[in-house]
C-alpha cells in the first residue's frame, strides 16, 4: 500500500448529494404531484481561451441578491425570503464592495452560518487576483442572474441581456457562482449561452449532478453545503485555493463537460449530506407546515412578478 494512504473505506453514503432525486422526493412528499423537469442537453458548446488568462478580462456572474433593507430578514440564518428575490438582470461596479446575500434561496441553512459572503461572492478576492496579475483585468461590472424557474425565460431574456452586458465591458471569460439548486441550473444555462457566443466560462458549483445534467463546458465542484461554492466560511486559504483551482480549470480544460472536484472537505463529518431536503429525516407533523411555508413563498414571488 502506498505510504500515507488510509486503507479504511469511507462511509458508502459519503458521496455528493443527488440533488435531482432529493428535490424530486421532497416535493412529492410535500404534495406537489408535478415534478420539475430539469434542463438536460447532450451537446455542450466549448470556447477555448482566446488569450492567456493573465491578459484576459474576467467578469463574475452571481445569483446572490442585493440586500434590500425593506424586504425583511436577509441576515445569517434567515429563513427563505421570497420578497428578497430579484427577477431581472442587475449589474454592479467591481471596484466597490457590495452587500449581496442568499437568504432568498434554498441553501443549506442548518450546516452553514451564511455569515461570510466570501463563500458565495468572491469579488474582493478577484480584485486581489487582478492586482497580482493572475488575471489580466477585472471587468468594470459584475452581473446578477435571476433564478427564474422558467428555463425559456432564462434563455430568451436573461441570457441575451447578460451577453450584451459582457460584450459592452469587453469580457473574455466569466466565473459563475450559483447557490440554490435552481441557481445551479440557471447559471449552467448562462454558461452554455456565453460559450456559444465566444466567452469562456467556469462554474464554481456545489450541486454537481444538476450542472452535469444540464451540460456545461467547465465546472469546479466543491463537495460543500449549498451556498459555499467559493470556499469555507472565515477560511481565506480555502477561498483563495478554490478560486485559483477554478481558474486552472478555466485554463486547462481540454474539452466540454470537464469537471474537477476540489480535494477540500467541508468537515470531518458527512452528516450534513444526509440532512438536506431529506424527507426521511422530517417528522410527519412537519410536512404540512413546510408545505404551507412553501405555498406562502410562491404566492409572494408571484405577486412580485406580476407587479413588475
Amino acid at each position: 500500500m502506498e505510504k500515507g494512504i488510509n486503507s479504511e473505506f469511507d462511509a458508502d453514503d459519503d458521496v455528493p448529494i443527488q440533488y435531482l432525486q432529493r428535490t424530486r422526493d421532497w416535493y412529492l412528499a410535500l404534495g406537489y404531484d408535478n415534478p420539475y423537469r430539469w434542463a438536460h442537453y447532450i451537446a455542450v458548446p466549448f470556447q477555448p481561451l482566446s488569450k492567456p488568462l493573465s491578459q484576459a478580462t474576467l467578469t463574475l456572474i452571481t445569483t446572490a441578491a442585493p440586500y434590500q433593507a425593506d424586504k425583511g430578514n436577509q441576515g445569517p440564518g434567515a429563513a427563505y425570503n421570497a420578497a428578497a428575490k430579484f427577477y431581472t438582470v442587475y449589474s454592479g461596479d467591481t471596484s466597490l464592495d457590495h452587500d449581496v446575500r442568499v437568504s432568498h434561496v434554498a441553501i443549506d441553512r442548518k450546516h452553514s452560518s451564511m455569515e461570510d459572503s466570501g463563500c458565495w461572492f468572491p469579488l474582493p478576492l478577484l480584485r486581489q487576483f487582478a492586482q497580482q496579475r493572475r488575471i489580466g483585468a477585472l471587468a468594470r461590472r459584475f452581473h446578477g442572474a435571476p433564478t427564474n424557474r422558467s428555463q425559456r425565460h432564462t434563455l430568451d431574456v436573461d441570457c441575451p441581456e447578460l451577453l450584451a452586458r459582457c460584450r459592452e465591458d469587453g469580457v473574455d471569460v466569466a466565473v459563475l457562482v450559483p447557490n440554490c439548486p435552481v441557481c445551479h441550473q440557471t447559471l449552467s444555462l448562462v454558461a452554455r449561452y456565453l460559450e456559444a457566443h465566444g466567452i469562456a466560462t467556469v462554474i464554481m458549483a456545489c450541486a454537481r449532478d444538476i450542472v452535469e445534467h444540464c451540460g456545461v463546458p467547465r465546472m469546479l465542484f466543491s463537495d460543500f453545503p449549498l451556498g459555499n461554492a467559493a470556499g469555507r466560511p472565515h477560511d481565506t486559504a480555502s477561498q483563495s485555493f478554490t478560486l485559483e483551482l477554478a481558474l486552472r480549470v478555466l485554463e486547462a480544460a481540454p474539452a466540454a463537460r470537464t469537471t474537477v472536484q476540489s480535494p477540500l472537505r467541508w468537515s470531518d463529518s458527512h452528516d450534513w449530506k444526509l440532512d438536506y431536503s431529506n424527507i426521511a429525516r422530517v417528522a410527519p407533523e412537519e410536512i404540512a407546515r413546510l408545505r404551507a411555508e412553501m405555498d406562502r413563498g410562491k404566492a409572494i414571488a408571484k405577486e412580485i412578478r406580476e407587479a413588475r
